[in-house]
Formats: C-alpha cells, sequence, structure tokens
C-alpha cells in the first residue's frame, strides 16, 4: 500500500511530516532552480517533453527522490522505483519486462534507481542494453561521486546532475510549509530556529523530521538554543572518513595552508575534527605540507610540524589538537616553496634516464689497493680545507652533462641559500667549476 501512496504522491495522516510535505509539482521544489527553475537542463527536458536518462548527485534530503517521481508526472512516464539497498538481479528483470510490456504498449517509463552506486559493476552495466533500446528512461539517484562509483558506459548514457545542499532561505521555507500544514508556528525563538537550520546541515528531510518532534510538544514558551539542545539530539556533522567528503575536506585543508590562509586552515581543521577524523592522519597530512610546499624557504616548518604529531601522540585529544592547529597556523603563515620537491622529481627522472652511470673516479670509494691502482679517489679534493671550502669539482658522472635541478627563487630561507650558491658557483664573470664550458644556464646563479 505504501507503494501506492508513493506513486501517487498522497499519503495518509499518519506518514511521516517529510513524506506529506512532499512537493506535488516540480514548480514547489525548493533548492534546486539551477536544475528545475526557468532555463535549467531538466526544466528544458521536460519543455521538449523528452526526458533522458540522468543521474542524480547531491547530499542527503535534498530532493532526488521527489525530482524523479515528479519528472514522471511531467512527461506522463510510468513511475517505478527501486532500491539498490534492497534489490537484486531478479527485482531488475522485473522491472525491465513491465517496462518492456508498456513500451510494447506504447507507454514509456521512467525507471528511479535510489542508491544506485551500491549496485556493483556488473549490475550496472545490466542497465545498458535496456537503457540504448530506450526499454526504460534511467533516473538514478546517489550521493556519492558518480565518477568514481558508476561505470564508465553507464555514465557516457546519461547526464549527471548535481544538486545542492538546501541553503538557509529553503530550508526556512520548509519551515514555514510545515508550519502553514501543521497550522501553528513553530515554538522556537528567532535564535533557536536559526540554530535549527544550521543543525539540519543542507538536509530538508532532517529538518522536517526535527519539526516533527517539536511539533508534538506541548505549546506553551518559545524555546531557546539551550531549550532546542535540550529536546533534539545533534546530528554528527555530514561527514564520510571513506568517503568523497574526506578527500574534498583534506584537500581544503592542504589547499588553505598552500594559500597562506591560517583562517580557512583551522576551520577545516576543526571541520575534520568535529567530523571524527583520525588526528594522527591529519597530523601526516600536515607533516607532507611541510615537506611539500614550504621545504627550504622555512626548514623549521618540518620540525614544527612532527613537534606537533609527538605531541599529539603525547597528550591525545582534545589538548592535543592544539599542537595540530599551532603547526597548521606556522605552515599557512611560512613562506612556501616548491623548489626541493621539483627539483627531487627532476633528479628522480634524471637518475631513470640515465641507468647505471658511475660516479667519476676521485669521489669512488677506495678502501683497498686494487680500487686506488684504478683510479678510485685520485685527485679527490676535501673541499672543507680548500680556502673558500669549495673545490668546484664535477660530482656528476663523467657521461653526464651537469643538469640544474635545484633552481632557488628567493622565498624565505631560499634568498640566503640562493646568494650561497651563487657565491659559489661565480666569482665576478668567472665560473668556479672544473670545467666552466660544461656549464649550463640553469637560472640559479646571476654573473
Amino acid at each position: 500500500m505504501s507503494d501506492l501512496f508513493e506513486a501517487s504522491g498522497i499519503h495518509p495522516p499518519d506518514a511521516p511530516l517529510a513524506d506529506r510535505l512532499r512537493p506535488a509539482t516540480l514548480e514547489d521544489v525548493v533548492g534546486q532552480d539551477h536544475l528545475l527553475g526557468d532555463g535549467g537542463p531538466i526544466r528544458r527536458m521536460i519543455e521538449a517533453g523528452r526526458l533522458g536518462s540522468m543521474i542524480l548527485w547531491g547530499p542527503p534530503g535534498t530532493g532526488k527522490t521527489t525530482i524523479a517521481r515528479l519528472l514522471a508526472k511531467a512527461a506522463g512516464y510510468e513511475y517505478q522505483a527501486i532500491s539498490a539497498v534492497f534489490s537484486g538481479v531478479a527485482d531488475l528483470k522485473k522491472a525491465f519486462e513491465a517496462a518492456r510490456m508498456l513500451r510494447a504498449a506504447g507507454q514509456s517509463t521512467l525507471l528511479f534507481v535510489d542508491e544506485i552506486h551500491r549496485f556493483n559493476r556488473a549490475q550496472q552495466d545490466g542497465f545498458l542494453p535496456f537503457v540504448e533500446a530506450g526499454v526504460v528512461t534511467l533516473v538514478g539517484a546517489t550521493t556519492e561521486n558518480p565518477s568514481f562509483e558508476l561505470n564508465g558506459a553507464l555514465l557516457s548514457r546519461s547526464q549527471v546532475y548535481v544538486l545542492k545542499r538546501l541553503d538557509d532561505a529553503a530550508l526556512d521555507q520548509l519551515l514555514r510549509r510545515a508550519e502553514a500544514h501543521m497550522g501553528r508556528d513553530l515554538p522556537l525563538t528567532d535564535e533557536a530556529r536559526q540554530a535549527m537550520l544550521a543543525l539540519a546541515d543542507g538536509d530538508g528531510r532532517y529538518l522536517l523530521t526535527m519539526s516533527e518532534v517539536l511539533f508534538d510538544l506541548p505549546e506553551g514558551q518559545a524555546l531557546d538554543i539551550q531549550g532546542l539542545a535540550g529536546v533534539l539530539q545533534r546530528r554528527a556533522p555530514a561527514y564520510d572518513k571513506s568517503r568523497e567528503e574526506h578527500y574534498n575536506l583534506i584537500s581544503a585543508l592542504h589547499k588553505s595552508v598552500r594559500g597562506s590562509d591560517p583562517d580557512a586552515a583551522l576551520y577545516w581543521l576543526a571541520r575534520m575534527l568535529n567530523g571524527g577524523e583520525d588526528p594522527l592522519y591529519l597530523a601526516r597530512r600536515i607533516v607532507r605540507m611541510a615537506v611539500e610546499d614550504i621545504g627550504e624557504a622555512d626548514p623549521l616548518s618540518i620540525l614544527v610540524a612532527n613537534a606537533a604529531k609527538d605531541t599529539y601522540d603525547f597528550l591525545g585529544s582534545p589538548e592535543g589538537e592544539l599542537a595540530l592547529a599551532q603547526a597548521v597556523v606556522h605552515l599557512a603563515t611560512a613562506p612556501k616553496s616548491v623548489g626541493v620537491y621539483e627539483a627531487f622529481k627532476a633528479a628522480k627522472r634524471a637518475a631513470h634516464e640515465t641507468g647505471s652511470l658511475m660516479p667519476p673516479a676521485h669521489i669512488r670509494n677506495a678502501p683497498t689497493k686494487l680500487m686506488k691502482s684504478l683510479g678510485y679517489g685520485k685527485g679527490y679534493q676535501y673541499d672543507p680545507d680548500t680556502p673558500e671550502g669549495f673545490s668546484g669539482a664535477n660530482f656528476f658522472p663523467d657521461e653526464m652533462e651537469r643538469r640544474a635541478f635545484y633552481k632557488p627563487k628567493g622565498e624565505g630561507l631560499w634568498a640566503r641559500i640562493k646568494e650561497f650558491l651563487s657565491n659559489l658557483f661565480y666569482e665576478g664573470e668567472n665560473m668556479l667549476v672544473i670545467n666552466p664550458s660544461e656549464c649550463i644556464d640553469c637560472g640559479v646563479c646571476e654573473p
């Protein structure tokens, strides 16, 4: 019986408030005007009178199921709905056979597949012939990134539309509809009402579920924020450590540090900690930021990052989290340089290209008389004993031209490093290397 109610859009009076308030037309859907409003791609489909297969990708409670049902209604398609959580191959076969029979009778079918990413690759492949033949118009719903979770063949036959999390204006519109439906206002102060919108975290269904709890309270004084917290259980932030949100937030943290924005970096650090992220994972990423994005521009950063990791290891949460915050601020405000990172990548490429070239004889190890007789170590100069502390010897293989991998630009400590290298390789206009004619213009020195 519930399936009949869902298909018709009519719900019994004891149904959850979120179901009773499901929109009756696409115009009633809130927060997705970029898809359903004038000029939106789904709106254009409806106006053209022909639906194409699509994937609706968005967070929970943004209207994916509702949009699918209303699309079928607006286009005059038969609506079938299955969930990948509860359905298997047998259910798919039944749905496809029913759609085939309707097709033969001239009736098109919209097949809505909730949580479509939960079908495995072979099951997803099973959709292809029926989509290609026009037996069904597929509308899949997913909270996961389709690029990672859906077959490329299925994606190539569907349009992917991104649903936005509901903003405060859209959520407040849902609250006003709920109040009109119930015939009374929610018992909340203005501040508590705003706090409730924040608790919903863009999820319209969750907002209406909380509203239903409040409507069940006996009428009385309006609840303030503390009163609201006493009635409702705060939901954990929308964050899954193994899913795309995890990678989005760690990317935001890393790029905020790289972009020298300590305030944004602290915000994303707090978001991840609030979401239950392993602080030691964050500590490892902070160490990576120090070596990848700062390097020799501020060598102290690697010590700060490692010290933060050790401090958290010693103190644990919540006290140790402050050490992570301190490291994040230090790294965000430190001068940035990818010089060592880029130099090491270039050196690895060169090592791969040149294979097993031997070091020049003068810097080979010579622990035996035979090795010395072969010239190992001959002519080696001990650099600290030279007047300048620099011999100018060639340390690359004899068969390999000198290459410049490390090219300091002058950020932070690099200014001193650049001056140091310039003084070593040049004296006025004269190169201080064994064979100046083989030196290339590497950009490090400025004659």
